[in-house]
């Protein structure tokens, strides 16, 4: 079998030959380009499964290479790398359909993560191979179709997703489905209740303990970031937050790394954030309630749950899967209906939606 290959973009010859020297050690061959027009012959004449290219060439940019994969080998998953703290560019390209970042000068332990998890899109944890079932997502109306499209997208890449739609649309059931069709799904998926923590004990619940760090401290503790580590975290009703816990949560996610408390050093993590609310994020930002670095670091991709009462069509097939599963509970054959009880349901707004 042979060994996949990778393609190194970057005008600066010694980072060529690291990123060369690190993948060539993960059994990964490489061919490499140093302007925008040597990677598009490149990407022209052979099948790669990982591209790294530097956001800023002599000739053009990251972008211009981004838009190339997308519209010619769109299965192909390319990471940008970017300079230190220059997240704007990150972002951008995350929106343009990079698969995830690494930042100069390159981490190698999260560059190596980064390209084990992007080869295992070949594998058979690659999206679509296992369609978005109604066992997950119930609903045949267009709403929900595009909703399963852009799970099945979304999986594809490491981007952070911010889940939208009012309570009871079933956010959580979609961040799991996005989970279990990426290639991290051998992996944790760790949700958390952002509202649910008390703000003294915050930080040690995302980030950890060490023994002896505090009264009642007895033992070293991971937190949830450690938990998730290699998978994903879903940060549920992410709005609930105090701005003090949003900047070391910003600080966690821009670094990958965390430092438990009491710690004396940090420790690297490889997690994707999905998160989601059903407040107005923006409106929050505007009002200075929510940080406005943190709302762009989460909120790269949107995916919008739609109402219930906004997808009538799909009330008939939530009763039919409703009252199937009683069957199976109870035994006894699925009940029915009348046109009485439908019309009743079908008028009904459902505040609550499917929770």
């Amino acid at each position: 079998m042979s060994n996949p290959l990778a393609l190194i973009i970057d005008d600066e010859p010694d980072i060529r030959e690291l990123l060369e020297i690190t993948l060539s050690r993960m059994g990964v061959d490489c061919h490499t380009a140093g302007t925008v027009a040597e990677a598009l012959h490149c990407l022209g004449g052979n099948r790669y499964g990982l591209c790294l290219v530097d956001m800023r060439l002599p000739d053009g940019s990251g972008i211009d290479v981004l838009q190339y994969v997308a519209a010619n080998c769109p299965d192909m998953p390319i990471a940008v790398i970017t300079a230190h703290g220059n997240m704007e560019l990150a972002v951008e390209a995350l929106k343009a359909g990079a698969f995830d970042f690494v930042s100069k000068p390159v981490d190698l332990p999260v560059l190596r993560r980064l390209v084990e998890t992007a080869l295992r899109l070949d594998t058979s944890t690659r999206a679509g191979d296992t369609p978005v079932g109604d066992g997950e997502l119930i609903g045949k109306s267009p709403a929900m179709q595009e909703i399963r499209r852009l799970i099945e997208k979304l999986a594809r890449n490491q981007a952070p997703v911010f889940v939208s739609g009012e309570s009871g649309t079933g956010k959580e059931l979609a961040a799991r489905a996005i989970h279990a069709r990426s290639p991290r799904a051998g992996k944790a998926f760790v949700a958390v209740n952002c509202g649910a923590i008390p703000q003294e004990l915050m930080e040690s619940e995302f980030f950890g303990h060490v023994r002896g760090s505090f009264t009642g401290a007895h033992r070293d503790k991971p937190g949830l970031f450690q938990s998730a580590d290699g998978g994903t975290l879903f940060l549920d009703e992410v709005a609930d937050l105090p701005l003090s816990m949003q900047v070391k949560l910003l600080r966690a996610i821009q670094e990958k790394r965390v430092r438990p408390v009491g710690a004396a050093t940090e420790e690297p993590v490889d997690i994707r954030i999905i998160s989601a609310s059903h407040k107005n994020l923006a409106e929050m930002v505007s009002n200075g309630e929510f940080r406005q670095d943190l709302y762009y670091r989460i909120h790269v991709i949107e995916l919008l749950m739609s109402p219930l009462r906004s997808r009538r069509e799909d009330i008939a097939v939530m009763i039919d899967h409703i009252l199937g599963r009683l069957s199976q509970r109870t035994g006894m054959s699925k009940p029915r209906l009348d046109r009485e009880a439908l019309k009743a349901l079908y008028e009904y707004d459902f505040p609550g939606n499917v929770r």
